[in-house]
């Protein structure tokens, strides 16, 4: 659905996308991972067309994006940034203006979509009395106006509560699940990521340092979390024992390569340290992303410009 190849892109004096290669498959949600400053929303940008490249391509649907803008952009949908809306009008009749920069969309049309995003019996109330979820649900509602194959979905969680986060996530999953859409979606939150993707790319100061399903990036160094009577006693145990590798605060304890947890109990027990807990830690992607970028320096925050 996505293809982008030897993209760059340049502010200035500032590379904020350097040499990008990044496929999206057809009907997958795919997570785009990074800290304000890596080039997420840039290539979100250029996805979109409102930024041009300095090189490389980008194509949707087999289409170039600046070639054949029309034809690439034609089954788009997307939540760039911070939607904006009239609010003294009502959700429909912002719907009804947004629908009208692109092509006419029926009245059928509009009430599907306003049905799909939760929205029946207060489309026609004013922006302004919507709270958070309500505007980021009119935000996806215009995102679905053009009836998308892809969905590109930027930060769509952004300053919603708990609650709120709950239902766009069963709203995003319900439209993969029953409209078969392809959904690009750029987060910072990693546990929602985890909950949507089956495959992430992971961008640090404009390049992309990970692409893979989540299963290969929680694959890695094992830890366990031990409680015991004397804890520094019991790692210095294990780690002449050659049992782990490291250990941190709180307990965890770093596994060594071709070991287990079985094997740590065994020689806890053998050596008399009683074992309170030994719990191994399934590793998240919070971990894994962390580790990827933990020695850089966060860049300034992604702010691309825009064409005139």
């Amino acid at each position: 659905m996505i293809q982008i190849q030897g993209v760059q892109k340049t502010f200035g004096t500032r590379p904020a996308v350097r040499s990008l290669d990044l496929q999206v498959r057809r009907g997958e949600i795919f997570g785009l991972l990074g800290h304000n400053g890596a080039g997420k929303s840039t290539t979100i940008g250029m996805l979109l067309g409102q930024v041009w490249p300095d090189a490389g391509t980008l194509r949707i649907g087999g289409h170039d994006v600046f070639a054949d803008r029309t034809q690439a952009l034609s089954r788009v949908g997307a939540i760039f940034e911070a939607p904006v809306f009239y609010d003294y009008l009502s959700g429909w009749r912002n719907l009804q203006i947004l629908a009208g920069y692109t092509a006419p969309t029926s009245v059928a049309r509009l009430r599907e979509v306003v049905d799909w995003v939760g929205l029946t019996g207060r489309e026609k109330s004013p922006v302004r009395t919507y709270s958070h979820g309500m505007r980021a649900r009119l935000a996806l509602a215009q995102a679905l106006l053009p009836n998308p194959e892809l969905l590109i979905l930027d930060e769509p969680t952004n300053g919603l509560d708990p609650e709120g986060i709950h239902e766009m996530r069963h709203t995003i999953l319900r439209l993969h699940r029953e409209m078969g859409l392809t959904i690009l979606l750029s987060s910072h939150l990693l546990v929602e990521v985890e909950q949507l993707c089956s495959r992430i790319a992971v961008m640090n100061q404009g390049e992309k340092v990970f692409d893979g399903t989540l299963s290969e990036a929680r694959a890695g160094t094992t830890w366990v979390r031990l409680v015991t009577d004397v804890p520094d006693a019991a790692a210095a145990l294990l780690l002449q024992a050659g049992l782990i590798t490291s250990h941190a605060p709180g307990g965890r304890l770093e596994v060594a390569p071709n070991h287990s947890a079985a094997a740590i109990a065994k020689c806890l027990v053998q050596a008399g340290h009683p074992i309170h807990e030994l719990t191994p830690e399934r590793r998240t992607l919070e971990h894994f992303y962390l580790s990827l970028v933990r020695s850089r320096t966060p860049a300034a925050a992604d702010s691309p410009a825009r064409p005139a």
